[in-house]
This record gives C-alpha cells, sequence and structure tokens, in this order.
C-alpha cells in the first residue's frame, strides 16, 4: 500500500503483521503514539514494516503471564497503528509515529523473523472502528469531564481545558484513555470495550475507582 493509504474496512488491511509487545502501551484508532526504537529486533521490526505496508500491532503483554518468561503471552487484542513518522537518530534508534487504524484479534502467532514477533490477526471483529467518530452521540461527555476534572484536582496537574472543550467525543475519549496512569489489566479493559460509549463508560469507572483508592490511602495505579 502506498502512501496516504486509507482503510476502509478489514479488507484493506494486511493479515500478517509484526507485533510489538509492550506494557501500558495502548494504541486506539485514530489515535497518535510517538515510540523510540533502540532495540535490534524491534529496529529490524521497523525496518521490516518500512519496507511493505509500514503497519506494526501494538499489543500488551498478559497481565497474568509469568513476569520472567523468555517469550510473554499476548493478550489476544490489539491494535494496529500506521507509521506516518519516521526519524534516523543516527545512534541506531528510530523515532517514529504510529496513527491507530484499528483493532484486531490474533488468530495465531508465527515464527519469528529476526527475534520480533509475527501474528496472523483478524480485523473482522472490530469493522465498527474503520467508521471515523461512530457512536459519539451516545457518549456521556459531563461524565468524562467531571471524570477528568476530579483526577486533575487529585494529582495536581495543568490541562488545556479549551482544547478539551473542543475536542470531538472520539478524540476526547480515546486520547484520555491513551495518556491515562492505570495499569496493564485497566488499559486492557479500556482497548477491548466494544464501542466509544462503553469505553466512556470504563474510563469514568476506573478513574472513579481508583480517585476512591488513593483518598483512602490504598494501593492507586495513578501517580
Amino acid at each position: 500500500m502506498g502512501m496516504n493509504a486509507v482503510y476502509r474496512g478489514p479488507e484493506d488491511c494486511p493479515s500478517v503483521i509484526p507485533v510489538f509487545p509492550l506494557p501500558g502501551a495502548l494504541l486506539l484508532p485514530r489515535g497518535q503514539m510517538p515510540l523510540n526504537i533502540f532495540e535490534p529486533r524491534y529496529v529490524a521490526m521497523v525496518d521490516e514494516a518500512l519496507k511493505t505496508d509500514r503497519v506494526i500491532g501494538m499489543v500488551q503483554p498478559d497481565a497474568d503471564n509469568d513476569a520472567h518468561a523468555s517469550v510473554p503471552k499476548l493478550y489476544r487484542v490489539g491494535c494496529a497503528g500506521r507509521v506516518t513518522q519516521f526519524a534516523e537518530t543516527g545512534d541506531g534508534r528510530y523515532l517514529i509515529t504510529l496513527i491507530g487504524v484499528a483493532r484486531f484479534r490474533i488468530e495465531e502467532e508465527l515464527p519469528p523473523i529476526d527475534l520480533f514477533r509475527r501474528c496472523r490477526v483478524s480485523f473482522e471483529p472490530f469493522a465498527s472502528d474503520f467508521t471515523a467518530r461512530a457512536g459519539e452521540t451516545e457518549v456521556d461527555r459531563a461524565g468524562v469531564v467531571k471524570a477528568l476534572r476530579d483526577f486533575v484536582d487529585a494529582v495536581h496537574v495543568k490541562v488545556d481545558w479549551r482544547g478539551i472543550e473542543e475536542a470531538p467525543n472520539e478524540a476526547l475519549v480515546n486520547a484520555l484513555c491513551m495518556m491515562s496512569p492505570f495499569g496493564i489489566r485497566e488499559k486492557q479493559a479500556l482497548l477491548e470495550a466494544p464501542n466509544l460509549k462503553s469505553r466512556a463508560e470504563v474510563l469514568i469507572a476506573l478513574t472513579e475507582i481508583e480517585l476512591a483508592r488513593s483518598s483512602a490511602g490504598s494501593d492507586s495505579t495513578l501517580q
């Protein structure tokens, strides 16, 4: 696929993609993810992607996996992104930006190439991801903004409220999910939410739970 690729549905996506297992990294459709690539196997992964369709699958290692396993098991659902920006640093690293295309389900893992992992995947279960801003009118925007205000008050950070007010619901919800400080399981729950309305509801619930834990002095993922 050439420059300025347009993905209209699952049929436009490759069936085999390299996957980048990265705990805590959440990519969602049309979201942007900057990455600093320095491990040789992932440099090779980017090289391969640039030679083909520039698609890389972001997926988290399973949180229930043995932390010491040499090849950690992966969650079955990830999100494919396309490399839209690329720079060489001169010291063996790549700086890239992925734009989320759509979620996928791993059908099977294939033998690795140059030590990076590849999977046969299906985009069919997430066909709605290809429609931008689908389900925006069903999002509880007021609830999302309230959760964000409560979080901001708790951790004393500044946000661009004007930008928040101007952002469409899809961009707002997905950006907040991607930037959230939650753990692996929570990030996976946000990824696997069936639609934008559900994702917003999960985001609100997780934020309320973590704020309650924080105020009670118990262990919290909020930093």
